[in-house]
């Protein structure tokens, strides 16, 4: 094993013991997954600069790979998710103070902003969704 290696396999093994990360094996698992990606939502909230930012992308990105082996998801992005749980529940742009004023609801639906860390995880408890839909 080359130095760079031998430096990374003992934080690797920490890390992996501590999250059970990687790729995802089975419901449980899928579970575990989703849990750690709530926290880390919740402790990064609008934080961009938080230095688990990383982290929760490559959770969300496991998660995401898992849905699409597992469940037949169709292709949305997140703004498609929002416009589709608005559609759902009645709800006009107004009704999303999780998101912000309309005018940032207006931005998220058109694809001219995209949703943070601290709107996503008030949008996955307001419908009871997982976050990772809006991933």
């Amino acid at each position: 094993m080359n130095a760079t290696l031998n430096k990374i396999a003992p934080a690797w093994k920490a890390i992996e013991q501590a999250t059970r990360l990687g790729p995802i094996k089975n419901k449980a698992h899928y579970h575990e997954i989703v849990v750690l990606s709530d926290a880390l939502i919740g402790e990064i909230g609008g934080n961009a600069a938080h230095p688990l930012v990383s982290l929760l992308y490559i959770v969300g990105d496991l998660i995401r790979d898992y849905d699409e082996k597992h469940y037949a998801i169709p292709d949305a992005s997140p703004a498609g998710i929002v416009a589709f749980l608005m559609e759902q529940h009645g709800l006009r742009q107004s009704d999303l103070p999780e998101i912000g004023t309309q005018g940032v609801v207006s931005e998220v639906l058109s694809g001219k902003r995209a949703l943070n860390a601290r709107q996503i995880k008030r949008l996955a408890e307001r419908f009871g969704v997982a976050a990772g839909a809006f991933l």
